[in-house]
């Protein structure tokens, strides 16, 4: 058949609107438009009952019981409809138009009034034939599961596609069977994520889980129990709230609940089967429990009994995300029967704000008084202006804007200028551009439809607190939002949360491991069940598992937290560092004491007969000998690292070199004997600081090209117990720059020079010698330096530098004390021995 004729012969062979009346009146509101948007919303909740004999014409029966939340959402619908057509942009040339109806909280009368929007039949249904194609191409509704299935499996025959606002059952995400079903409002597959990441995120372990006994409670559990494999976290217990309500059964469900070792109780259940579950619960005063509630009864005060408030203090749950939508406060307001007298819903809604009765309906002898029609809405709207928690209705808003995106790119590609009647084939083109529209609300959200046809869940964690009067006020803690990467869906301030109890309840299987030890599962049991082995050295404990500390950090004795490393370097606060730096300051004042003595007496023939200039130099040279010392104590930086060794080696090369000049000086002095010899003339003054010039020049060199090429850093090392240190020190950068500061010294001091020279000095006359003394000097020098070796590469840590700074300070004493202490006695306590006669051999 034809795709219109099989349509309406389906509906027609239902004798659902024809050949007989319709028994109830489905009111509805409908607005002209290009294209007409079908919806669907329970303003009313009390459907009459069903008429199954169809032996006669009944009398036509009206639905009751206003639902002024219901009513909010077709006006947000209305709202929506109206701020689109106003929009230059969005769908610049075709006027939206809408179709809405009443369901009456009922899946029959929700299934006549959806079949009532798609064949232009609203209300009634007369006549011996059907109408032609559809009136709407798309219907936003409806808001429960079990109504939305129904619907979904009749419509979806003729891909009349749906997109419901509130209908949040996992079993309408199969596309096989809904492949025109889409929805705005999350799936409760995300919710049971949602709850495994919570129960996660707070370490509880042993849960309990009770859920309805229907399709919601059912697959919600299934959903949570493949959410909580493989993240230790175990279910003690799962029990069910009968639909029956047995009171033997619930008392043995709150039995289970109240001897389980489990504190939080995980539920997915509607709100009337939780009503009934905590009346059994304050029976028995089941306290100590943390209540996990979903989106069903989180934010549900209707069964709330101050009775039960210390119970259910601290209760966390899921709501569907809020949002603030512009105007739409204002909108609502502008509710008048007076203005809108043809509105069938308005006189209903208004009544039921006010709790009285127009003109038309009041008598005398009414319960209710008259209305005037000019009360205050925005004032006494109660639930029906309150757009403080616009939850539900910000998925309504949603829902209108994904069709008008969706019908705009379709006529983008393919125009469609006249809409009645509309082709068959614009039903399949505006579900493919439903699924795929990809847009952002005026409120910011992007909106899109996943693989499902379904968005992305977004949730707020809402917290139960409770007042001293009893009274529960429902506090944000936090959201859930699908769309951000794995491990950052969910996001809670724990602060900001009230525990029953006043503090995070503790849920596990096992006692909590001691600080610094590490879970291991026991055989045979849950992974929640264990027990707790020490942690190694280098690790902490998270409560599960043996984590090692980070790079700079260590584990302390008890292997509860990583400390910092204790980081060593030779430093002012050691008693290493301050009694070489005693040692290495006493020197310098020392060398500088001899040295003004020296200056004092400079023109004694003690001074001049020992060259004073290379005495002066020498003394010099040897203060900066004992003051490079310091450079080496203290906290390694680029600068100390490239100062300590080219001090050093600068250092001590003037040192040796001139103690090379007074031995040759005496050397030759001595030698020199034959008569008119001119030996003399060229180790002169000039000839003496040329050669000290020199051999200093080349120390420089190699410290410049050292530095240039290769310098010496600072650098961290691992030390300690398997690296419970950090070793600060001073890498030589260049090993053969290293290598030739140093040798070169020990060339100057002992291979080619100053040894070999002392040593043939030895026998120069006793009144002028001081050639011994030298020799004596470069002994010790040179064992100092050879003993250096292998004690600077085998001790650890600081020591290598202390074993450095030692040798520094041991050869300078050596040359201070050897060359400088006979003249020092001579001309401080013996002055009388300070002359030219003493000073000439006989």
């Amino acid at each position: 058949l034809p795709h219109s004729l099989f349509f309406h012969s389906v509906v027609c062979g239902a004798g659902l609107s024809c050949g007989l009346q319709a028994r109830f009146v489905s009111e509805s509101l409908y607005k002209e438009g290009d294209v007409i948007i079908g919806g669907l919303f329970p303003v009313h909740v009390e459907a009459p009952e069903p008429y199954h004999a169809f032996t006669q014409i009944k009398h036509i029966s009206r639905c009751q019981g206003v639902d002024l939340r219901s009513y909010r959402w077709l006006k947000t619908m209305i709202f929506t409809v109206e701020e689109i057509n106003r929009d230059p942009v969005l769908l610049p040339n075709i006027t939206l138009g809408y179709l809405v109806a009443d369901t009456c909280l009922a899946e029959g009368t929700t299934l006549s009034a959806a079949l009532a929007l798609v064949t232009g039949q609203e209300g009634t249904v007369s006549g011996a034939e059907c109408s032609g194609a559809p009136m709407v191409p798309v219907i936003i509704g409806d808001a429960r599961s079990s109504a939305s299935i129904v619907v979904a499996d009749t419509l979806g025959v003729f891909d009349i596609p749906m997109v419901s606002y509130f209908a949040s059952c996992a079993c309408l995400s199969d596309s096989r069977r809904f492949h025109s079903f889409l929805r705005t409002v999350p799936s409760d597959a995300f919710q049971a994520k949602a709850m495994a990441r919570l129960l996660h995120l707070l370490d509880w372990t042993w849960v309990g889980v009770v859920a309805g006994d229907d399709e919601y409670g059912k697959s919600g559990v299934q959903l949570l129990l493949k959410e909580l494999e493989n993240t230790q976290i175990c279910v003690d217990y799962l029990e069910f709230i009968p639909k029956s309500h047995s009171q033997s059964r619930i008392r043995r469900t709150v039995e289970r609940i109240q001897s389980s070792t489990a504190r939080v109780v995980v539920t997915f259940a509607i709100a009337p089967d939780i009503e009934v579950l905590l009346k059994e619960v304050v029976v028995q005063n089941v306290t100590n429990r943390q209540w996990i509630a979903t989106e069903a009864w989180s934010t549900s005060i209707l069964f709330f009994d101050p009775a039960s408030s210390s119970l259910l203090a601290g209760t966390i749950g899921f709501a569907l995300r809020r949002a603030d939508i512009q105007g739409l406060g204002a909108f609502l307001a502008q509710l008048s029967p007076a203005k809108q007298p043809n509105e069938p819903f308005v006189k209903d809604v208004w009544q039921e704000l006010f709790g009285c009765s127009l003109a038309q309906d009041w008598q005398p002898s009414s319960k209710t008084p008259k209305c005037t029609g000019s009360e205050n809405v925005e004032k006494h709207g109660r639930i029906y202006t309150d757009v403080s928690q616009l939850r539900v209705t910000y998925n309504v808003y949603k829902a209108v804007y994904a069709i008008a995106n969706a019908i705009h790119n379709m006529m983008a590609c393919q125009p469609v200028t006249a809409y009645d009647p509309l082709p068959s084939v614009f039903l399949l083109q505006l579900l493919h551009y439903l699924n795929a529209v990809n847009f952002t609300t005026p409120v910011g959200e992007l909106v899109y439809f996943e693989g499902n046809r379904e968005p992305s869940a977004s949730y707020d964690i809402m917290n139960w607190h409770v007042d001293e009067s009893g009274a529960v006020n429902f506090v944000q803690v936090g959201q859930f939002d699908a769309a951000k990467g794995p491990g950052q869906e969910l996001n809670i301030n724990l602060e900001k949360v009230v525990w029953g109890g006043g503090w995070v309840p503790v849920s596990v299987c096992s006692a909590s491991c001691l600080p610094g030890t590490r879970k291991a599962a026991q055989k045979g049991k849950p992974v929640c069940c264990f027990d707790c082995l020490s942690c190694a050295a280098g690790e902490v404990s998270n409560m599960t598992v043996c984590v090692r500390c980070p790079e700079r950090f260590w584990s302390n004795t008890e292997r509860t937290r990583c400390i910092p490393k204790v980081v060593e370097f030779l430093s002012l606060q050691d008693t290493m560092g301050i009694v070489l730096t005693v040692l290495s300051v006493t020197g310098a004042t020392l060398t500088t004491t001899v040295l003004a003595a020296f200056f004092h007496h400079r023109d004694t023939p003690l001074v001049r007969a020992n060259n004073s200039e290379l005495s002066f130099l020498l003394l010099v040279s040897l203060t900066l000998c004992f003051l490079c010392a310091l450079v080496f104590i203290g906290r390694p930086a680029p600068w100390n690292c490239m100062l300590r060794h080219t001090v050093f080696g600068v250092s001590f090369v003037i040192c040796i070199a001139c103690v090379l000049s007074k031995t040759v000086v005496v050397l030759v002095a001595f030698r020199a004997t034959l008569p008119g010899s001119n030996l003399m003339q060229y180790f002169g003054p000039i000839q003496q600081r040329a050669g000290i010039f020199l051999c200093t020049l080349v120390q420089v060199v190699i410290c410049l090209l050292w530095l240039l090429l290769a310098p010496p850093l600072p650098t961290e090392n691992a030390g300690g117990e398997l690296g419970a240190r950090v070793i600060l020190q001073c890498t030589v950068g260049s090993v053969v720059g290293f290598v030739l500061v140093l040798g070169y010294i020990g060339l100057l001091a002992v291979v080619l020079v100053c040894f070999l020279l002392a040593f043939f000095a030895r026998k120069l006359p006793d009144n002028f010698n001081e050639a011994k003394f030298i020799t004596f000097s470069m002994l010790i020098f040179c064992a100092v330096w050879i003993a250096f070796v292998p004690a600077y590469v085998s001790s650890p840590g600081k020591y290598t530098v202390a074993v450095e700074i030692f040798a520094i300070l041991a050869s300078s004493y050596g040359l201070l004390l050897c060359i400088f202490t006979p003249k020092c006695y001579i001309i401080l306590l013996k002055p009388e021995k300070n002359t030219k006669k003493n000073m000439m051999p006989r």
